[in-house]
C-alpha cells in the first residue's frame, strides 16, 4: 500500500482495508487538529489507487469493508469518486460497504442525485465531524461551517441512503461555554438524527492553535467531572430516533456505548453515579488520541 503521511480512520473501520485516495485535508484550519500538519491537500493519482485495490485484491480477501483514507474524500470530483467506486466493485467483489470522511462543504457541492449515485456504488457510510452545535465554538475553532449548514448537510446524507456518523467533542468550548456547547449539541444532533453518534474528550495536541492558547491562559481545558457534566446534558438533550451514541473512545473518561433511546435512562444514571465517585473513570494514562 502507498501510504503518506498520517492515515487516519474512524474506530469503527479498525477491520477494514485502508486505501489512501487523498493526502492532508481539504479545509485543515480547525484549531484543535495536529493531524495534517502542513500537508498540502490533494488527490492521489489513479494509477497509485488502483495499484493498492489490485494489492487488496490478492492480500484482503477476508475483509468485507474499504475504507478510503483522507481529511475528505467525498470532495473528490464525482466522476474520479464514481471511477474509484467502480475499481472497487471490479476488484474486490466481496466489498459490502465502503466508508468515508465528509464534511459540509463537500456534502454542499454534491447534488442529492449525485449522492445518492454514490450510495448505488459502495458507499455506506459517511463520517462528518460535528465538534460543536454551538456557533461561537465552531466559529472560535475554525470549523468552516455553521450548526444548520451541518442540520442540513447530514440530513442531505442521510436522504441519499448514506449512514451518518457524527463525531462530537467535549470540552472543545472550553469552561465558560461548557454547558451551552453540550446543549446546542444535543439539539442538532437531533435535527440530524444520524444513526451514530461519537463523544470525544478534547486532548490537546502541541503545535496546534488551541494548544498555544491554553498555554497562553487563552483557553480553559475543563476537568474530568466537567467533561462528564458536559456528556451528561449532551445525551439528555439528543433525541435519536435510533442510533448509537458512543463515548467509547480512549480519549474518553468514562466509556458509554448506549443504544438510543432505549439506553438513554440508564446511561444517564451511570454519568450520575460517575459523577458521584461511584464509577472509577479511566486513568490519565490509559487515555489516547
Amino acid at each position: 500500500m502507498h501510504y503518506e503521511g498520517n492515515i487516519i480512520r474512524p474506530p469503527s473501520e479498525a477491520d477494514s482495508i485502508l486505501i489512501e485516495v487523498t493526502v492532508g485535508c481539504s479545509h485543515n484550519k480547525c484549531t484543535f487538529c495536529g493531524t495534517f500538519g502542513d500537508d498540502r491537500f490533494r488527490i492521489k493519482s489513479d494509477d497509485i489507487i488502483f495499484q493498492d485495490i489490485a494489492f487488496a485484491s490478492v492480500y484482503c480477501k477476508r475483509q468485507r469493508r474499504v475504507f478510503l483514507c483522507g481529511g475528505d474524500v467525498m470532495i473528490i470530483p464525482q466522476k474520479r469518486l464514481m471511477k474509484i467506486l467502480g475499481e472497487i466493485r471490479r476488484q474486490l467483489p466481496w466489498v459490502t460497504r465502503v466508508g468515508v470522511y465528509a464534511n459540509a462543504k463537500s456534502l454542499n457541492l454534491k447534488t442529492d442525485e449525485q449522492l445518492r449515485e454514490l450510495r448505488q456504488n459502495g458507499i455506506g457510510i459517511a463520517y462528518m465531524g460535528l465538534e460543536s452545535g454551538d456557533d461561537v465554538t465552531l466559529a472560535a475553532i475554525k470549523k468552516g461551517s455553521t450548526a444548520q449548514r451541518m442540520i442540513d448537510m447530514g440530513r442531505k446524507a442521510r436522504a441519499a441512503g448514506i449512514k451518518l456518523s457524527t463525531t462530537v467533542l467535549l470540552g472543545i468550548a472550553g469552561r465558560e461555554r461548557s454547558q451551552i456547547h453540550a446543549r446546542e449539541t444535543g439539539r442538532v444532533l437531533s435535527a440530524i438524527d444520524p444513526e451514530f453518534v461519537g463523544a470525544l474528550s478534547l486532548m490537546l495536541v502541541p503545535g496546534t492553535p488551541l494548544y498555544k492558547d491554553h498555554q497562553a491562559g487563552k483557553f480553559d481545558l475543563i476537568e474530568s467531572d466537567e467533561m462528564l457534566a458536559e456528556l451528561r446534558t449532551m445525551i439528555a438533550e439528543t433525541h435519536q430516533t435510533q442510533g448509537m451514541f458512543h463515548a467509547n473512545h480512549a480519549s474518553n473518561y468514562l466509556p458509554v456505548r448506549a443504544r438510543m433511546p432505549k439506553d438513554k435512562d440508564s446511561t444517564l444514571a451511570l454519568i450520575d453515579a460517575a459523577l458521584a465517585g461511584r464509577v472509577a473513570l479511566r486513568p490519565e494514562w490509559m487515555r489516547g488520541l
